[in-house]
């Protein structure tokens, strides 16, 4: 048996106070001092005095943070959660080299149960275990020697004072060098942990807790389409393919080296090798992609209050549908006939856990057949959603190997980790080319195009850096650098008047999602004053 003074210790509010800031400063910010002493070792500012003050500014500021806390009732719960949210938070910030910010907490909680089980592995169970679960334990069991009210209270105030002041003195005596840092890598104050993510978590929840929005403004209700709909003879069928996680760089047909489009190279597509997003994560991107603003322009503030591009084609007599294999449309389908494909249970394309994206072709003919109006089919993909890659694909896509078969993909050897994630991408090489077939089967009746554009890329350990979700001035290429693909009939192409060969010249253009918008408005010639021809990659090349 244990001594009863090491199951029930008893501390001084004060000790406990500065063993906590101690345990948070130490143990759950790894990822803050690496990366803070790589800048300075980088810029020569290697002193041993810097190193030191820094920890002891940290120490100070999580001192005086916790000292605010420091009452009878209130301390004991709120250092539990902050030291099992720390510790979770330092899990993934040193494992995978992401950043909690607003955006990533919004992914959080916007993504599906089956996708954030992904996330939970072994590794992170112990981690929560030793950094989290036993020192909040350890905290909750203290017992706290309590003074008389005055005293107690007069002794927070002298603990705040007293950590202001080393906090103060740390900073001004190493001023230049801190500033410095700070001044250039403005990115490092996001890794102090839990404090960012808790200030991204209250900016989140203080964002949702607002009413959502009853009145969206509308958008594009002038749209129609041109007179030359009149002489074509045959309606329309364009489907939108909404890639996901899938980064340029794997793709073959932009010169990879493994040969992961071994069907797409054999059909008349035209690709756009230097296209980015306007996101790092699904929850900001498909909702900007779809929407009137530029990346720079766009706020999701601003985007929640507006419609579409999906309610202007439905505005122009287009008949719109979703179909999803992901965890949702973000807001974007809200006001268009929606499937989820996802919970389906078709042979040979689902499995227990999910199905795979050949199932968002199931049942399409019968749609198509049945609709009145010509049509905008999006179907939003699975693709390339790690960290689980190997259950992307079925096994006959198991093309390259050894793969990394973990949702731990750090612990694999990166050349596994790229197998994994190429066999999706070869996977949705396949899917893409199902997708054309069908329309070519249909080009008989239909006038039919194909456009497949993913909403962000994927670092594969790059730098240590691993997923997608970064800041976007702080992302790698990898995360940014993203597919668009297209595919036209020859029909589509004479009779909206398109020249192939004019496309294939400025294909090697940069594009962004921020064509995306106008650029299929164009495609379907539809006239609208939200139009801007400046944006539409199609304007140059209609006859």
């Amino acid at each position: 048996m244990l001594p009863e003074k090491w199951l029930r210790p008893s501390l001084t509010l004060t000790q406990l106070l500065i063993a906590a800031a101690l345990f948070l400063a130490l143990f759950d910010n790894q990822a803050f001092f690496q990366a803070v002493f790589k800048v300075a070792d980088q810029s020569s500012l290697t002193g041993i005095g810097f190193k030191c003050a820094l920890v002891i500014a940290l120490i100070a500021l999580f001192t005086a943070l916790l000292s605010v806390f420091a009452n009878k009732y209130l301390f004991k719960p709120v250092v539990v959660v902050i030291l099992i949210v720390a510790s979770v938070i330092s899990f993934f910030m040193d494992s995978y080299k992401v950043i909690v910010d607003t955006s990533m907490i919004q992914n959080m909680f916007e993504t599906d149960t089956k996708e954030t089980l992904e996330l939970i592995s072994i590794k992170l169970l112990v981690h929560l275990v030793f950094w989290g679960l036993l020192p909040a334990l350890l905290v909750y069991r203290t017992n706290i020697l309590y003074r008389p009210f005055l005293k107690e209270l007069s002794s927070r105030l002298i603990v705040f004072i007293l950590a202001v002041a080393v906090l103060a003195g740390a900073v001004f005596s190493n001023y230049k060098e801190l500033s410095f840092v700070d001044r250039n890598n403005k990115h490092l104050r996001y890794l102090i942990n839990p404090n960012h993510a808790v200030y991204a978590l209250i900016k989140y929840l203080k964002r949702s807790a607002h009413p959502k929005i009853i009145n969206v403004e509308a958008l594009g209700l002038d749209a129609k389409q041109t007179a030359s709909w009149q002489t074509r003879g045959k309606k329309s069928v364009l489907i939108l393919v909404v890639g996901e996680t899938a980064r340029a760089q794997n793709f073959s047909l932009n010169g990879y080296s493994q040969l992961t489009n071994p069907e797409l190279s054999k059909e008349n597509i035209i690709n756009y090798p230097n296209t980015t997003s306007c996101g790092t994560a699904t929850a900001a991107s498909v909702p900007c992609m779809f929407s009137q603003f530029n990346r720079q322009d766009y706020d999701e503030a601003k985007a929640e209050k507006s419609e579409n591009l999906l309610d202007v084609l439905k505005h122009a007599g287009i008949s719109v549908f979703w179909r999803d294999n992901n965890s949702g449309c973000k807001g974007v389908c809200n006001r268009i006939p929606t499937e989820a494909m996802e919970s389906l249970k078709i042979p040979d394309v689902c499995n227990s856990e999910e199905c795979y994206d050949e199932v968002l072709l199931h049942g399409l003919q019968a749609m198509i057949d049945k609709l009145p109006n010509d049509s905008v089919i999006v179907m939003h993909q699975k693709g390339s959603h790690g960290p689980a890659y190997y259950k992307r694909y079925p096994a006959k896509f198991k093309l390259f190997a050894p793969e990394c078969a973990t949702n731990q993909v750090q612990d694999c050897p990166q050349q596994q980790i790229v197998n994994a994630y190429d066999n999706t991408i070869a996977y949705t090489d396949h899917f893409l080319s199902q997708v054309i077939h069908f329309l070519q089967h249909n080009s008989v009746n239909y006038h039919t195009a194909m456009l497949y554009m993913s909403d962000h890329g994927e670092s594969l350990g790059e730098n240590g850096i691993y997923l997608h979700g970064l800041p976007y001035m702080l992302a790698p290429d990898e995360q940014k650098h993203i597919p668009f693909i297209l595919w036209l009939s020859d029909g589509y192409a004479a009779k909206f008047g398109i020249n192939t060969a004019c496309l294939k010249q400025n294909s090697t253009e940069q594009y962004s999602h921020d064509n995306l918008f106008h650029s299929v408005l164009g495609l379907l010639a539809i006239n609208t004053h939200t139009y801007n021809k400046n944006y539409d990659i199609f304007y140059r090349c209609r006859k």
